[in-house]
């Protein structure tokens, strides 16, 4: 492999775990948030599901109250279907109403329901009035408190629904991020790390052979100029011995005959 090819791995290699490690803290910081979600929706669920219990012996205590008063009503009215006609004849317009508003939980929003009385003249003021008059408004009072009580179940009743599949909605996303996607990403980013390290040392590897290769060329160069250089000067040796004369005169001339 190249250097250049090389460097362009090892940066493209880099870029990745770059990402992955912002994919990771990206998936802390979500896992944190959802899980203090889990516990402020479990917290409320726990409490919703108290004050129900709470107002369902509320209601049985209520229901069977407003059945002794009813029984009571119809014994001093003598006779339910009788009274039952006056009731209808006199009820213009409902005076119990109820109205509808939204609580926000940790990004849930919750219906509450909510009873109120409407304040004029009363329908019933006519009603028992031959006999029973205190009986039916006890019966009414009673029975206003019966369904109160009611709506604040059903209040807590659709709450406790709503929640229920908020936090199994919101417990699987933390699951699939602790157990799922948080492991997956460790896993990338340990083997990128695996691949840079393997990708370091064959970047090591391939500049210790160019720094040996290059080393070895100079040592071929400079002996090279070694050896010229000593062949160079062998050769100006020998041209000075056959330049230079015997200044002792060992070399003798030869006899002249006259």
């Amino acid at each position: 492999m190249s250097g250049a090819g090389n460097r362009e791995q090892v940066f493209a290699t880099r870029q990745s775990l770059g990402v992955m490690k912002g994919k990771l803290k990206g998936a802390e910081i979500g896992h944190s948030l959802l899980k203090r979600k889990s516990e402020a929706l479990t917290k409320r669920f726990r409490e919703i599901t108290r004050r129900i219990d709470e107002a369902k012996r509320k209601m049985g205590r209520v229901m069977q109250i407003a059945a002794f008063s009813l029984a009571e009503v119809t014994y001093a009215t003598g006779g339910g279907s009788n009274l039952g006609y006056q009731v209808q004849e006199s009820v213009k317009t409902a005076r119990f109403r109820v109205r509808t508003k939204q609580e926000n939980v940790s990004g849930v929003l919750l219906p509450a329901f909510e009873s109120y009385v409407v304040e004029g003249n009363s329908d019933f003021g006519l009603t028992g009035l031959g006999r029973g008059g205190q009986q039916v408004q006890k019966c009414r009072e009673v029975y206003g408190k019966a369904v109160e009580t009611l709506v604040e179940l059903a209040s807590l009743q659709t709450a406790f629904v709503i929640l229920d599949d908020v936090i199994k909605v919101v417990n699987r996303r933390v699951n699939a991020i602790e157990h799922v996607i948080i492991p997956r990403t460790e896993n990338t980013i340990k083997y990128i790390n695996s691949e840079l390290d393997e990708l370091d040392r064959e970047e090591f590897y391939r500049l210790k052979k160019v720094q040996g290769k290059k080393h070895r060329d100079q040592e071929a160069a400079d002996k090279a100029m070694k050896e010229k250089k000593l062949l160079g000067e062998e050769k100006d040796e020998g041209s000075n011995a056959e330049g230079s004369g015997d200044i002792l005169g060992q070399n003798e001339d030869e006899d002249v005959i006259f």
